[in-house]
């Protein structure tokens, strides 16, 4: 299956199951099983299935054929190249195509004297007039391609402000880029751009990274310590008949391969294997002599040569939009689709469907447990009503007496209940804290301090160790606090349940010591920065001051997913808390009611025995409902699920509003 083939059925699936969660929640809100807890956990699966992208960046030098291979792999639909690719017109900023249903087709371009200034480039993404803004018309692909030429353009600016920029570096003079008769350099004209179109894949959560050469990769901190490293496949382009070159060598141990596991979500494409395809030659010594590129280029590399695909994006294009089988198949692009298809595709779903496995069967032991109470409940009520058969009306008195009393004593008891509750959110107050944005600022302030340090920054390595040494013990510090917080609420919840008779149970514990895994990445892809080639690009204070705040953006929405992992920890034991004394006080209310209707009728012992009967039959059918809807939920995809009974106008309005 094709990497478009089977990015259409992720696509279907993801919508197939945000539908069937939102009827699902339905479903449990008509039958009362819908406390906050569960309601939040089933936001959060549906947000993440619904909002899950999946990016893949393209990573070349100049001149590789990349937006090309973007062209043939996602845009030969159009009939004709939607990015730039002809001679003199490539890619020159890195730039992202996705899809964002609440804003137009546009594109987007940030200007690159926004590099003179020390906002990091998240931060220019909330300013949107600060872009320049242009409509798109996805309906007329002459219209896409003549707008999207925009990100080749460049500047031509003296020596002085290339160095400021970023591309100029006396000391380097291999890596600068060409100077004309004029004496200037030419630079990208735009530092960034956003492109927002509804391409069928893009609307299904795609995003693409266009990145241009070695020059414009290490001057803008962001790309390498944050787009690139989130992404989920890298695809670097070699040209066939160059191999790897030197600056292609520095790209990849540089910025593609900065820890031990970073080579397995890479793929290695040997492009323009066309230009070997010679007259002269027999197809088996064309065949032969691709077969040695890609063998020596897996070698340097030091990768599989599996990793290694050799292709003619030009001719893969061509193919397609002539639909020429033989051609397409001479290209060898299909190789490079299905390669994208089993890794990239085949990894991302099956992380995401762990993760939403996992989720569901929380979900059903969060709802499973406010079953499991009320069928308790009609338990003690069956016993109690039992024992009131032959009895005369002062025995049945004085059970109301007593089921009064005991309502009393609960409530009176109240306090300590919430004297759990107090002492719990007490000691969170620990554990957020360590996790806070003020507290993540205060752990950078020494690093801040030593990058913005004047001249050459020579204790910034150390500076860089002790601050994610602090870093990592911070959250060992919390995940200790959190494990103490654990053993109270397993302790009290114990008590509690002796005492009233609950079925009070400590949540999962947050995992927070894996996000230690997140912070060695980071760290990896800024100590690239720190070796002597970058000596000068860091006693720039402007090019300092944006690496620190790129790590600090990376380093909040790592500390914001683990607050929030507390945050649903506690509002799973607090929702726990909630409903079984919701649960108490309906049962002391049904009980009464039952003794009451005992009272006024000698046939009312029986009916409500009978109606206890029929609800316990009604608990049964419940849970069994719902095993079987979650089950089908963590399942595999797109096969045929139950019917949920829910009202017709229901269901149509959430089929209506999942599409």
């Amino acid at each position: 299956m094709s990497f478009n083939k089977q990015f259409d059925q992720h696509g279907a699936w993801r919508r197939e199951f945000a539908l069937r969660l939102k009827l699902l929640a339905e479903w449990m809100k008509s039958h009362d099983l819908l406390d906050a807890a569960v309601e939040e956990r089933l936001l959060r699966l549906e947000s993440q299935v619904r909002s899950d992208k999946v990016m893949v960046a393209f990573v070349a030098e100049f001149s590789r054929g990349k937006s090309e291979l973007i062209n043939a792999i996602f845009f030969a639909g159009y009939g004709r190249r939607i990015m730039p690719a002809s001679a003199g017109r490539t890619t020159m900023c890195p730039t992202e195509l996705g899809y964002d249903a609440d804003v137009p087709p546009c594109l987007r371009l940030l200007p690159i004297e926004t590099r003179l200034q020390t906002q990091a480039l998240m931060e220019w993404r909330l300013v949107p007039e600060k872009w320049a803004h242009i409509d798109l018309d996805v309906n007329d692909p002459a219209q896409l391609a003549k707008a999207l030429e925009k990100v080749a353009e460049v500047r031509h600016v003296t020596k002085g402000e290339a160095t400021a920029l970023g591309f100029w570096n006396d000391e380097q003079l291999g890596d600068n880029p060409s100077v004309g008769t004029d004496g200037l350099v030419e630079v990208p004209k735009w530092r960034h751009a956003l492109i927002n179109i509804a391409h069928p894949l893009l609307k299904q959560g795609l995003v693409i990274l266009d990145t241009p050469g070695l020059n414009a990769i290490g001057a803008e901190p962001e790309l390498t310590v944050s787009l690139i490293p989130q992404a989920h496949a890298v695809v670097f382009i070699l040209a066939a008949d160059t191999g790897v070159t030197k600056s292609d060598l520095a790209i990849w141990r540089e910025h593609l391969i900065t820890g031990p596991d970073e080579s397995i979500s890479r793929l290695v494409v040997l492009n323009k294997i066309d230009t070997l395809w010679d007259a002269l030659s027999s197809p088996e010594q064309i065949q032969q002599q691709i077969d040695r590129q890609r063998a020596s280029s897996a070698e340097i590399l030091g990768l599989p040569e599996s990793q290694v695909i050799p292709v003619s994006a030009q001719k893969g294009l061509l193919a397609k939009v002539t639909r020429n089988k033989d051609l397409l198949q001479a290209s060898c692009l299909p190789n490079l689709e299905l390669a994208l298809s089993d890794g990239v595709m085949g990894q991302r779903q099956k992380i995401l469907r762990s993760t939403v496995a996992g989720g569901i069967a929380e979900l059903r032991v969060q709802a499973g447990r406010a079953i499991h109470i009320r069928r308790r409940d009609l338990a003690e009520q069956m016993d109690e009503l039992r024992g009131l058969r032959g009895k005369n009306s002062a025995v049945i008195n004085h059970m109301r007496t007593r089921i009064d009393q005991e309502r009393l004593d609960f409530n009176a008891s109240g306090s300590k209940i919430y004297a759990v509750r107090s002492v719990h959110l007490k000691l969170l107050r620990e554990v957020f804290n360590l996790l806070s944005t003020p507290m993540l600022k205060v752990e950078l302030t020494e690093l801040t301090t030593s990058l913005k340090q004047p001249g050459i920054k020579l204790g910034v390595k150390k500076a860089y160790g002790q601050t994610f040494s602090r870093l990592r013990a911070g959250l060992q510090k919390a995940q200790v606090a959190s494990g103490d917080i654990q053993s109270m609420l397993t302790a009290s919840f114990k008590q509690l349940n002796a005492e009233f008779g609950f079925s009070l149970q400590a949540p999962k514990e947050p995992e927070l010591i894996r996000f230690e895994a997140e912070l060695a990445q980071i760290e990896r892809s800024h100590l690239q920065y720190l070796s002597l080639k970058n000596v000068l690009k860091l006693s720039q204070p402007d090019f300092s001051e944006r690496l620190v705040r790129a790590l600090a953006t990376r380093l909040r929405l790592v500390y914001e997913s683990a607050m929030s992992e507390v945050e649903l920890w506690n509002k799973s034991a607090a929702s726990q808390l909630d409903a079984q004394l919701r649960e108490r006080h309906r049962n002391f209310g049904r009980r009464i009611e039952a003794i009451e209707r005992i009272q006024s009728a000698a046939s009312g012992l029986d009916e409500r025995i009978g109606e206890i009967s029929i609800q316990e039959i009604a608990l049964d059918e419940l849970i069994e409902k719902l095993t079987e809807l979650t089950s089908h939920l963590a399942g595999a995809p797109l096969q045929p699920q139950p019917q949920l009974d829910l009202p017709e106008m229901v269901r149509d309005k959430l089929v209506r509003d999942t599409a």
